[in-house]
């Protein structure tokens, strides 16, 4: 079938403007494909929707299950979907236990310190077992934790953590862990919001050549959570240094309790894994929705385990014998599933890092990857731009080798793209650019690594058993190849998508349901498209490319536009490391975009840069597209796990004096130098 010319496409109001051109095909390795786990095509027939939804009892099975499910998928009461339904099984006997036959004495977890000079512990699965079986023992005789209680764990990337969520698992009790760089305030929000008495946390640890105190963080929850009306009953404090307390903060009498003196009385305690229905909460996850209060992402037990251990396996590729490397935080979801449960659920070697990755110097975690032989590695844009910016070259000076490479938790821009594949990769590895949220448990859409070519700044089509369809403003489908973007969504139920949010089951409906339902009275899945809240647009070839959050996108004179592909298009100017857009007000157009960059160390800014990164966007996306101003600032004010804070510099470019809360910043000495360049700007 011959093609229509390319023409320029006047978008309406409902659909967004794409100028992003597509890239060229990357292939698989052949050596990757001969050792890969998904090779067969047919197992996309296998999941398509005429198989739905007894497909995924090809992931259910590789689990082991107490009690064997009579029900695959329960939809009698949508959209609050029930997978495995009469299942029973234990998330912590899956992850730890039944792999003690065939790799007891193998390493489940490698924990790097930040300091270079303190030894790595290799925690094989048997120590893992006794250390899980201590801490659950701890947790149920002392600290009173009972299946379906909630137990909120503050804590940062340490072995422990692991072994704490694990616990709270194997007594079937439901673990709420907060990222260990928020604030005591933030702790105390999510905490209070979902009735935990127990807080689990840590004295100190070291981040970015400082030892923390973290405690301190402990004692400003307690207090903020009873303000909002919540009593934490005890504090259950880990040690950095076994045997020595870290923290300034001192203990408080008949609260706060030493995690390392406590064990001594359960040393060689063994619980028996409870067994709970699959469709039982194994965890909360907080996510920070644009207004309102922290949503609590509910997980099942038994689909969420069954969906990140189907898609580890498929879409990671992980073997027994890997040693994998997931440079993420465990207080994210990406953690959670493929640092924790989706890992070693497999029985594969997981690595937790403490530290920033570039500390001391860029060429940190290729030392770390050389040393443990790791052959797995899975990041962030986000790290990947600041590894790029912090040491371009570092890598070609260690000896690792990948085979598979990720990318999670924003769009990649294609450049970077290139970089993280011929200079990390060194070419020889496959990279899956991975697209999925909080709310879905696991990937949905992404390249199976040795099916598929690769795409610099593509997603990929829809994983085993998901199925995406894009949705103008109006709800009418949007088809492949037609250059134009709408509303990313998800036709069909999986069984690692989000039960609900935790206490507001109306929320739940109304921000991933009400849009696109068809039918509020149909008890067909058919009638319940998944509302992601991402823009998106689909190729020809199916593969989908993520443009950002739809609360991103700039409606500039009547033209809708994704803020990625402007950061992309900055992206191209070779002195700009980072670039963030934001809308700001104007009096003319309404809406206008602001462009903020960070450059390369050694490279000024002036106003010839100024103006080539406005002509490179004019060029790459439309005149239309053009910056109102743009500023060259020092560094953007980011999160502690490198997430830039966009809302903050929205803020500064509509001149509102308050910018929010700052607490979860690494940097908020930032924000004021930031408000003197654009003020200055305009002066």
């Amino acid at each position: 079938m011959a093609l229509e010319p390319e023409r320029e496409i006047e978008p309406t109001e409902a659909e967004i403007a794409v100028h992003w051109k597509e890239e060229e095909y990357y292939q698989p390795p052949a050596s990757f494909i001969a050792q890969a786990n998904l090779t067969d095509p047919s197992m996309y027939e296998r999941f398509s929707l005429e198989n739905f939804p007894e497909c995924f009892k090809a992931y259910a099975d590789l689990l082991d299950w107490y009690k064997y499910w009579h029900t695959t998928l329960d939809t009698s009461h949508p959209p609050f979907w029930r997978w495995f339904v009469g299942g029973q099984l234990n998330a912590s006997h899956n992850c730890v236990d039944r792999h003690l036959p065939r790799y007891r004495n193998k390493t489940a977890i490698h924990f790097v310190p930040e300091p270079e000079d303190e030894p790595i512990h290799h925690m094989t699965y048997q120590e893992l077992w006794m250390r899980v079986n201590e801490f659950a023992a701890l947790l149920r005789d002392f600290a009173g934790v009972q299946k379906g209680d909630r137990v909120t764990i503050h804590m940062p990337m340490v072995a422990e953590l692991p072994v704490a969520m694990l616990a709270c698992a194997r007594l079937g009790a439901i673990h709420s862990v907060v990222f260990g760089g928020f604030s005591g305030k933030a702790c105390a929000e999510r905490a209070a919001d979902c009735g935990s008495k127990v807080l689990v946390t840590m004295d100190a640890y070291w981040r970015s050549g400082t030892l923390l105190d973290h405690k301190e963080k402990a004692d400003i929850a307690v207090e903020e959570a009873r303000k909002l009306g919540l009593q934490i009953e005890k504090v259950l404090i880990w040690q950095r240094y076994p045997g020595r307390y870290s923290s300034r903060t001192p203990l408080v009498e008949g609260r706060d309790f030493i995690v390392n003196d406590l064990l001594r009385e359960y040393r060689h305690r063994t619980v028996e894994p409870v067994r709970v229905h699959a469709e039982d909460p194994l965890f909360l996850m907080y996510t920070s929705g644009s207004t309102g209060k922290p949503k609590g992402v509910q997980h099942s037990t038994g689909g969420y385990l069954a969906y990140v251990a189907g898609t580890a396996k498929y879409y990671q590729d992980i073997h027994p014998e890997d040693v994998y490397w997931c440079m993420a935080d465990i207080g994210w979801i990406t953690g959670h599933s493929y640092i924790v449960y989706g890992p070693l659920a497999l029985g594969a070697s997981t690595v937790v890092y403490e530290g920033t990755p570039t500390h001391p110097d860029a060429g940190r975690p290729w030392r770390i990857a050389e040393e443990l032989g790791v052959n797995i590695f899975h990041t962030s844009p986000t790290a990947i731009r600041a590894l790029r910016k912090a040491g371009p070259d570092e890598p070609k000076k260690y000896n690792h080798h990948f085979k598979h490479m990720t990318t999670v938790g924003e769009p990649i821009e294609p450049d970077v793209w290139r970089w993280y594949y011929q200079v990390v990769g060194k070419g020889e590895a496959v990279i899956v650019d991975t697209w999925w949220q909080t709310e879905t448990g696991g990937f949905l859409c992404t390249t199976a690594p040795a099916l598929h070519p690769m795409k610099p700044g593509s997603a990929g089509p829809g994983v085993l058993g998901i199925h995406p369809v894009i949705y103008d403003e109006d709800g009418h489908e949007i088809p492949a190849g037609s250059g134009r973007a709408g509303y990313l969504c998800i036709r069909n139920p999986w069984p690692g998508q989000m039960q609900t949010i935790w206490g507001d089951p109306d929320r739940y409906v109304r921000t991933y349901f009400a849009k696109f339902c068809k039918d509020p009275n149909s008890r067909d899945w058919r009638d319940w498209p998944y509302m992601a809240g991402d823009g998106a647009v689909q190729a020809a070839d199916g593969y989908i490319r993520i443009l950002g959050r739809i609360d991103d996108v700039i409606n500039v004179a009547g033209h809708r536009l994704g803020t990625k592909e402007i950061e992309n298009a900055a992206l191209q100017v070779q002195e700009v490391a980072e670039a963030a857009v934001v809308a700001a007000r104007d009096e003319i157009k309404g809406i206008m975009p602001e462009l903020y960059v960070v450059l390369h160390p050694g490279h000024q800014p002036s106003e010839e840069l100024k103006r080539r990164i406005i002509d490179t966007i004019a060029r790459e996306i439309s005149p239309i597209a053009k910056p109102r101003n743009v500023y060259v600032v020092p560094d953007m004010p980011k999160t502690r796990s490198g997430k830039i804070m966009r809302r903050i510099l929205a803020a500064i470019s509509n001149g509102r004096e308050d910018v929010g809360d700052v607490t979860t910043l690494s940097n908020p000495e930032v924000v004021q130098a930031i408000k003197e360049i654009v003020k200055s700007g305009r002066a």
